[in-house]
């Protein structure tokens, strides 16, 4: 099905109306287990097989907290900048889905484990900002649904559903935001930037993968437009589980340009939810969302009060990591990038990737070249993240290759797309598809010498010192050679074999 709506153009959208902001974001902890049950909590894994009679919500079974899960969120609130709440506890919100064997989900509603935060994010033009945290909750995760048949892959036009309980359970911490004005022309990059910041700040504690690609870590996106100078707020829409950062950028720049050519057309904001179309770069309409929704939330009477004792709360806050802003600062002056550099790589939303590149062993300069170049470039080409693409570890693997002189940067590429395809480590694509440098002269002078020969006139004017000549002897060279030549020394090969 194909979704289409007119757009107004961007600039003059903002000149109109201001954009106001907010985001959830949910955040998949990475506990052993589930967050009410002893399931184990891995992705993937054949449908249904990572389930106890407690996530499929049969009669007579119980939930029980699992104890990490609330050391980690613990320890996210106070990064956020968050108050702990001495006594929180946990709430059933009714809703019917598929999806929620119970019917219900537990979750967190009027006593959050954590609220009143602040979180800084910078832009690339070096604007701060200060995104207010509402709360932090915990709850868990719904299964998944796969819809058969239709175009989409949604519900609509599906011949029939299949549900996967395997998620069902799956620790979250929702952290809300409260209303953020004053974005402007910069809402879209600020909506990267923040989910950017918090997907450093999950890693950096160790609680969650944060694979966005995968689920770990999805974004609601809420975006209203206010007209210049009312002092009052638009309609809001949410658009749904965004699962990139671009797409984060892009849904929100879409929203502003589609809300303002209805408004200034005389139209209303439907709120409702939107679903958010990757291949397209649209949003379309989901379901009416209305903020009286009664989910009838009441205190969950099978689980009692979180109640963290001060001692244990001031040992996660002192174990906390370097905020975000502190270990930009740190990491740029050890890594001795220039501020156009370092803004790069801000840009990139790769940082944690460059730093764990690094800490493998190979060079800042190295793993910034290829992170940011060849490895963007072809998740830009995927439309996926850069980081689902290959690991650290790989991409620190392939620099050592590279840095050993076992490879050249061409062959270089070509093994990297071998390890994206799956055909192992940096080690065994160069092995396997024969691509290493070669190293031992003999082969080298045996192609210089027949290139010589076809090139006879070349052979000349390099004699008579037009070294610059050799560059067609060396590109034969390094064509029959398939590119496994290193150019450097096939040059030298050549001025050497010329002259003798």
């Amino acid at each position: 099905m194909a979704y289409s709506a007119e757009l107004m153009d961007y600039d003059e959208a903002l000149e109109l109306f201001e954009p106001v902001l907010g985001f959830e974001v949910h955040i998949e902890l990475n506990t052993k287990t589930k967050m009410f049950s002893d399931a184990p909590n891995f992705f993937g894994g054949e449908p249904n097989t990572n389930v106890t009679p407690v996530d499929l919500g049969l009669p007579g079974s119980l939930p029980v907290v699992n104890e990490q899960a609330i050391k980690y969120s613990i320890s996210l609130g106070l990064a956020l900048g968050c108050s702990i709440r001495p006594s929180s506890r946990f709430a059933r919100k009714n809703y019917f889905y598929p999806d929620l064997a119970k019917n219900y989900q537990i979750s967190q509603f009027d006593e959050p484990i954590a609220f009143d935060g602040t979180v800084e994010v910078e832009l690339e033009n070096g604007r701060v900002f200060q995104i207010p945290i509402e709360r932090a909750h915990m709850e868990e995760d719904a299964g998944k649904l796969t819809h058969i048949g239709g175009a989409t892959g949604r519900i609509q036009g599906a011949e029939y559903s299949l549900v996967d309980y395997n998620r069902a359970g799956v620790p979250l911490v929702e952290i809300v935001t409260n209303i953020i004005y004053g974005a402007e022309k910069d809402a879209p990059e600020l909506a990267k930037a923040y989910v950017s910041t918090i997907r450093d700040i999950v890693r950096s504690l160790g609680i969650s993968d944060a694979k966005m690609e995968r689920g770990n870590l999805r974004c609601d996106a809420n975006i209203s437009l206010s007209p210049r100078g009312s002092g009052t707020l638009g309609t809001r829409t949410e658009t749904k589980n965004v699962n990139s950062l671009r797409s984060v950028e892009r849904a929100i720049r879409y929203e502003i340009q589609r809300q303002a050519a209805i408004l200034a057309g005389g139209g209303t904001i439907t709120q409702e939810t939107r679903h958010w179309h990757e291949d397209t770069g649209v949003t379309s309409a989901g379901r009416p969302k209305s903020d009286a929704d009664d989910y009838r939330y009441f205190p969950e009477p099978d689980l009692l009060p979180v109640e963290p004792s001060l001692e244990l709360i001031e040992e996660l806050r002192a174990a906390l990591p370097e905020a975000p802003a502190v270990r930009r600062r740190r990491l740029k002056d050890a890594w001795g990038f220039t501020d156009l550099e370092f803004q790069d790589v801000a840009n990139s939303g790769l940082l944690v990737e460059i730093e764990e590149t690094t800490a493998a062993g190979a060079s800042a300069a190295q793993a910034r070249k290829w992170w940011t170049g060849e490895i963007a470039r072809l998740a830009n080409v995927a439309d996926v993240d850069a980081s689902s693409l290959v690991s650290p570890l790989q991409v620190s693997e392939l620099i050592a290759l590279i840095e050993n002189g076992e490879l050249t940067d061409r062959l270089a590429r070509q093994v990297l797309e071998g390890v994206i395809a799956g055909e192992g480590s940096p080690a065994a694509v160069v092995e396997s598809r024969g691509l290493k440098v070669v190293s031992d002269d003999g082969p080298l002078i045996a192609a210089i010498d027949e290139a010589l020969a076809a090139q006879p006139d070349v052979l000349e004017k390099i004699r008579d010192g037009k070294v610059q000549a050799a560059g067609a002897v060396i590109g034969a060279v390094m064509k029959a050679m398939k590119g496994t030549a290193d150019a450097a020394r096939v040059r030298e090969l050549v001025l050497e074999r010329a002259q003798g």
